[in-house]
């Protein structure tokens, strides 16, 4: 019997995504989550598991072509005796995400029984009073299928990984899913304070800020050239100019989504900048004296600027907001308990966001652990789209590429950004004499729907101060 298996939604609510390489041929054997294809999303090329065994039968797609998420991605023989046809439908690839789990793979996976098979939506006759059309029910599991499934409910193969990294056991979960699911934020609770969880946030080097990526692994060197640079020559000449045209380039692949999101940002958020000039004296000092004590563990100012950062939005909430479409078709803003907070990092294949989940709970140190991580997987192309969304403030370091301010754009649909400039020597007036000082420019950029400028100019002045006078604030985070 073969089965089709559809272009899941991987979670960022995308209608396509980009075929960057096939992991697998025409005839060879697959078992279930073993990795069949690779797709770049809007932000990260993600690794596409089959949601079940047998010989690979047809590949619906050619490496570099788009495909529509919900059509034929590939088609697996498994074999045996006639059944029922399997139809993988909208719905089941949406379960997990209406439960609110964030980027994950969406509705398939293992059940957990030991013979390889799992629970499936079958298309049957419909009961009584219902539509034929588009009804699916799940087929009951044999009682002993039946405890493997109740023991860990969870059907996303990159919960079940994010599990395994984290160390953290799905049988003893309690989903916060419908029926129980297992979803991606309860393995994340469970991991804090993990050791698996605690070596993660620590690796990496001691970088002052998201460094400028200039390296990729082969599949993101791939996608870069495959996706993101599908150059041709072109001999005329443009007719405005006058001049030669040497190339042109399509935008696709993770430049078309940059594009499209600086677009939507700038069309639809009314925004304004406010920016100050800071004495960061004080700041490089303490975390200089940090790191002649203890090299290895020193947090990097950026740490520190995100950690007041952090405490600045606890007392400017209005900042850590977004504004979408309510029921009845209006606006509403809607507020957080907690900040995710996403910092801009260069990769070879553009612009990404990574983002620190719940980061309010985080000390410096353990900023800095994130920070490391986070930027590593990114520069590696390893990112999950997990790791690429659901920032709720975003904290934009443009000092690594030399400059001193930008009006950056907010990444939307959040309500502000916030821009570090590099750090210069300048002269500065210090209890009335002209002194040399190390000086930091910030600016931010919000949405003025959230707020005013007194609340802006709040919030930017309260990690100015913390910058100038790091004792004092630190003392009560």
């Amino acid at each position: 019997m073969s089965r089709e298996f559809l272009l899941p939604d991987l979670g960022e609510g995308l209608t396509e995504a980009e075929l960057v390489r096939w992991l697998v041929a025409v005839g060879d054997s697959v078992t279930i989550d073993q990795p069949v294809a690779e797709v770049e999303t809007a932000k990260a090329v993600v690794e596409v598991p089959s949601p079940f065994a047998g010989t690979v039968a047809v590949l619906h797609g050619a490496e570099g072509e788009t495909l529509d998420v919900g059509k034929p991605l590939i088609s697996i023989d498994e074999g045996g005796a006639p059944a029922a046809p399997v139809v993988e439908t909208a719905s089941d690839y949406r379960t997990e995400e209406r439960a609110g789990s964030g980027n994950v793979l969406i509705g398939y996976g293992t059940s957990g029984s030991t013979d390889g098979g799992r629970s499936r939506r079958r298309r049957t006759a419909p009961p009584e009073g219902l539509a034929a059309a588009g009804e699916t029910r799940r087929v009951s599991p044999a009682p002993a299928e039946r405890e493997s499934v109740d023991a860990v409910r969870v059907v996303s193969p990159l919960v079940r990984k994010l599990a395994r990294d984290l160390g953290v056991a799905l049988h003893a979960l309690d989903g916060s899913g419908p029926d129980g699911l297992i979803l991606r934020r309860d393995v994340e609770l469970a991991s804090a304070g993990s050791p698996a969880a605690s070596a993660a946030a620590t690796a990496g080097a001691n970088a002052v800020g998201p460094a400028t990526v200039t390296a990729g692994n082969a599949a993101g060197q791939d996608a870069a050239k495959g996706a993101g640079a599908d150059e041709r020559t072109d001999h005329s000449t443009d007719p405005s100019t006058g001049l030669p045209i040497a190339a042109r380039t399509s935008l696709r692949g993770l430049r078309r989504t940059i594009a499209q999101a600086m677009v939507r940002s700038r069309t639809e958020i009314p925004e304004a900048t406010v920016w100050v000039d800071v004495d960061a004296t004080e700041l490089v000092e303490l975390r200089a004296g940090l790191k002649r004590r203890d090299p290895e563990n020193a947090p990097s100012l950026l740490a520190f600027i995100a950690r007041f950062v952090l405490a600045g939005l606890a007392k400017y909430p209005e900042l850590n907001t977004r504004i979408e479409t309510a029921e009845d078709g209006g606006q509403e803003i809607v507020s957080f308990n907690g900040v995710n907070l996403g910092f801009a990092a260069q990769t070879d294949r553009g612009l990404v966001v990574p983002s620190i989940r719940g980061a309010h709970r985080l000390s410096a140190r353990e900023l800095d652990g994130e920070l490391k991580r986070l930027t590593g997987v990114a520069r590696e192309g390893k990112a999950s789209p997990a790791d690429l969304s659901g920032s709720t403030f975003t904290l934009n370091n443009y000092g690594v590429f030399g400059v001193d301010g930008s009006a950056a754009i907010i990444n939307h649909p959040e309500a502000a950004i916030l821009g570090v400039g590099r750090i210069i020597d300048r002269p500065w007036v210090v209890d009335g004499a002209l002194a040399v000082r190390k000086v930091v420019e910030l600016s931010l950029v919000f949405d003025h729907r959230v707020c005013d400028g007194g609340t802006a100019g709040g919030f930017l002045r309260y990690v100015a101060d913390a910058i100038e006078s790091p004792g004092t604030v630190l003392a009560d985070l």
